[in-house]
């Protein structure tokens, strides 16, 4: 029983990573010794669901408790206080960049992987860039619903990866969050349907890039992650008024202050 509460509360973390910004649910299943059993699974999950099952069962609901829970708080925050929640969360993905830094180099360093990280950095900020130029705007739908749940699946398939900050700068992450906290089957059910696709799709070949090009797919996503940070800063909000200003340093300092705590506990409570 000890044990199953503890994978319970594992997974609750783990959801709680794969929907706050900044932190990464592919990390925490790496720190708490469960990515290998999860993608194993994933990758063949009917040959594994005997093996497998039991172990992941618990966890499984830990991560509907933790990704279901936030949601409504998350879409909450978001229409009430934008500008503030916003520097909250840059707040918490620049902690957790020393955290993700750590992680892409845990296999060594070379060349290969630091230009992967600029060609990311580079490609995300053109594109980003790109859309505020045209002035491109993306109105949610049903196809890009699918893509929010494709990304959800990837901040779990891909460590490091945090679907939030992929969706932030596009418009999408507030309307996703709000509907999965809403229980709005017109979000539900396409982000379900591109998780799911993902997952089949994708699960094994993410899984065999990590295995043998770690270095090079982690820097490109610690190289998207900086980029699509930066491009969500409310540099306005900083600009109207000096108590919008104060209030969102505060937020800012405050998230900074939660990741590292955070990455404290990951390490402290890491599987080795």
């Amino acid at each position: 029983m000890s044990n199953f509460i503890l994978r319970v509360l594992q997974g609750t973390l783990i959801g709680l990573g794969a929907v706050l910004p900044g932190i990464s649910g592919g990390v925490l299943c790496v720190i708490f010794g469960v990515y290998t059993i999860i993608m194993e699974f994933l990758a063949d999950p009917f040959r594994k669901l005997k093996s497998h099952f039991p172990r992941l069962f618990p966890i499984g609901i830990g991560v509907i408790i933790g990704f279901i829970g936030v949601a409504k708080l998350l879409g909450f925050f978001l229409e009430r206080y934008e500008n503030p929640s916003v520097c909250l969360f840059i707040g918490l993905i620049a902690g957790m960049l020393p955290s993700l830094y750590r992680e892409a180099g845990e296999q060594g360093r070379n060349k290969k992987s630091y230009i992967s990280l600029v060609i990311a950095m580079v490609v995300v900020f053109a594109m980003l860039i790109g859309l505020k130029v045209l002035q491109v705007e993306i109105v949610p739908n049903f196809g890009w619903y699918m893509f929010c749940g494709a990304c959800l699946a990837l901040s779990i398939i891909a460590p490091g990866m945090s679907f939030s900050t992929t969706l932030m700068p596009l418009g999408l992450y507030e309307p996703f969050v709000a509907g999965i906290g809403d229980f709005d089957f017109g979000v539900l059910i396409p982000g379900g349907i591109g998780a799911l696709a993902t997952v089949i799709l994708f699960a094994k070949a993410v899984d065999m890039l990590f295995k043998k090009h770690y270095s090079v797919a982690f820097h490109a996503i610690v190289g998207v992650v900086i980029a699509a940070t930066v491009m969500i800063i409310p540099v306005q909000s900083f600009a109207a008024s000096v108590s919008n200003c104060i209030i969102n340093v505060i937020c800012l300092a405050v998230g900074v202050v939660a990741a590292l705590l955070l990455d404290k506990f990951n390490q402290k409570y890491a599987v080795k």
